[in-house]
């Protein structure tokens, strides 16, 4: 299983998220965290499984199960770098400059 590295936009993005679904009911936040670990966890263990995204570096995405969220990410020498945690259905591609 290959390392990951979570970039600071990420991070931030995962965490306002976790905050919003916790607001909508105590525990969905914590639901939110774990589908994400989850599809970091499969991403980690099978980095060709997302799909491709056309960006100036070559980098993929994977829909987190049962949450509007992609994981956005490069596949590095060294690990799985996390571009964004982004929502399906807002602002469409705004992390492609993070690529």
């Amino acid at each position: 299983m290959k390392p990951f590295q979570l970039s600071e936009p990420a991070t931030a993005e995962l965490t306002a998220a976790i905050r919003w679904y916790e607001r909508q009911r105590a525990g969905l936040g914590g639901e939110l965290f774990d589908a994400i670990s989850q599809t970091i966890d499969l991403i980690r263990t099978h980095p060709d499984i997302g799909a491709p995204c056309t960006t100036r570096r070559p980098s993929r995405q994977l829909l987190v199960t049962a949450f509007p969220y992609n994981v956005v990410y490069r596949i590095r020498d060294d690990d799985i770098y996390v571009v964004a945690v982004a929502h399906t259905s807002r602002r469409p591609n705004y992390w492609q400059h993070r690529i």
